[in-house]
């Protein structure tokens, strides 16, 4: 019984010594986390504070914006520009046209950018060296706008088609060679394993190879969304219908003709908020790309640490 009840007691002592560091450990905090900690938080505030200062501002009378600038509330409160801003259809329309070239532009991107991975990384001996080759020369040469121009115009015949905004960033190289790096990684056993059983190159891309790819499927997916929403460049080159127009396009016209009609002898500058428009013009085009980021967060940061390690 004695040694029954001394074991039982350096039992409880071990236990109670254990539970005692367990506690010292968490209550230690390492001065690089503390660090670490307000720096991030004040980055986190050195960008977010300006974004809030844009949607505050939009929200501020045109008057008081003018005479006191930004501040972190719209004092007093005006829904002057907002209610100019949607007051006719063309915003609907440039909303429809930037939403068609975003979501069918990533689609076809991603289409084309793991297609083309997929065949390089495969390092096919006839055709992954010449497709490595045409992936790499767009990085150290540019076409020129002149032949872009008439390949658009010309021969494709897409002037005023929405189709000539989504071709010219349809393949972008830096992110095909991402993508190949992330094929690259996946085991080849698993691959081997399913050629045993009888299964097509074709099935093994849509059955193993993407479902394994998400994250960087996710990563490519919300680079070349971000590149087509922001896209304005091409569409002022190809389009001149208004109907048509995107909605980068849109806001640029609309601020640039608000600018002009207050620099008119006897325009309308009382009466429409310059400064308030710009503002709300702002916080309408970037609002949904920024609200799209959160559900590619989680892949986002393993598709950026590709190829960081290696083993």
């Amino acid at each position: 019984m004695a040694t029954v009840s001394t074991t039982a007691a350096e039992t409880s002592h071990d236990t109670a010594r254990r539970a005692g560091r367990k506690r010292r450990r968490v209550r230690t905090t390492e001065p690089f986390t503390v660090v670490s900690y307000v720096v991030v938080s004040l980055f986190a505030l050195f960008c977010l504070i300006p974004l809030w200062m844009i949607v505050a501002g939009s929200f501020t009378d045109e008057t008081e914006l003018s005479l006191k600038g930004y501040s972190l509330f719209p004092e007093p409160f005006s829904l002057e520009a907002y209610k100019q801003l949607f007051s006719g259809q063309a915003i609907g329309r440039a909303y429809q046209a930037t939403l068609f070239i975003t979501v069918v532009g990533t689609a076809m991107s991603i289409s084309c950018t793991a297609g083309l991975a997929w065949v390089i990384a495969r390092r096919m001996r006839v055709i992954s060296r010449p497709l490595t080759i045409f992936a790499y020369l767009p990085l150290l040469f540019n076409v020129g706008l002149v032949p872009m121009y008439l390949l658009m115009t010309q021969v494709l015949q897409l002037r005023n088609s929405w189709f000539a905004v989504i071709l010219p960033h349809m393949l972008m190289p830096f992110l095909v060679f991402i993508t190949v790096a992330f094929f690259r990684q996946i085991p080849q056993e698993i691959l081997d394993s399913a050629r045993v059983d009888g299964a097509s190159e074709l099935r093994i891309f849509f059955r193993i190879v993407l479902p394994l790819s998400k994250a960087v499927i996710a990563v490519i997916a919300l680079f070349y969304a971000v590149a087509y929403w922001n896209e304005w460049f091409w569409a002022i080159l190809f389009i001149s219908d208004p109907d048509k127009y995107p909605l980068q396009l849109l806001l640029q016209n609309m601020i640039a003709n608000v600018t002009n009609a207050t620099m008119l002898p006897g325009g309308n500058a009382p009466t429409i908020p310059v400064y308030q428009l710009r503002l709300a013009l702002t916080a309408v085009t970037i609002g949904p790309i920024i609200l799209a980021y959160p559900f590619a967060q989680r892949f986002f940061v393993k598709g950026l640490t590709l190829g960081a390690t290696k083993g």
